[in-house]
């Protein structure tokens, strides 16, 4: 994973570490990365919901309530990276990713909550990572590079 590493106590570590039928990892060093990758910037977003009072918000407590304003140009660089990465993977699959990545829940609760069947959280949740890794540009997209398929028919002259 480009010398990262996954928080260990979040859900996608745990699924990062489970191998599959085939012994191999059950998510792709690029799918983890993808992972981690809107996590860290959800949390440097700042887009966690509050659980405290923010006392400088209300009238009279500092210097007023505009919480954007508040941000620094990261932060809100961080939260437009998140835009982007959840418009690309679409609405069908972005509530799981938020749910699993960012929110850290379990994918049994994710399924609980959801009225899911068992390990529907899990599949959809390795295919939002996929859709996030090209996004990202972790993978290649079927197609592309040198190998692409240029036509379907024979060549001239056969």
């Amino acid at each position: 994973m480009a010398g990262r590493r996954i928080d260990d106590g979040s859900p996608l570590a745990r699924l990062a570490t489970r191998k599959g039928a085939d012994g191999q990892p059950w998510l792709s060093a690029p799918e983890a990365e993808a992972g981690e990758r809107l996590r860290r910037d959800w949390t440097r977003g700042a887009l966690m919901p509050s659980v405290t009072q923010r006392w400088d918000s209300l009238p009279g407590g500092g210097q007023g309530g505009n919480a954007k304003a508040d941000l620094s140009d990261a932060a809100l660089d961080c939260r437009r990276r998140v835009q982007a990465a959840l418009e690309a993977v679409g609405p069908e699959l972005s509530g799981v990713l938020v749910d699993i990545c960012c929110f850290l829940k379990g994918t049994e609760q994710v399924e609980r909550e959801r009225q899911w069947p068992v390990r529907s959280a899990k599949l959809l949740l390795k295919a939002g990572l996929g859709a996030l890794a090209r996004h990202y540009g972790l993978v290649h997209q079927a197609g592309e590079g040198k190998g692409r398929v240029r036509a379907w028919a024979a060549p001239a002259g056969e």
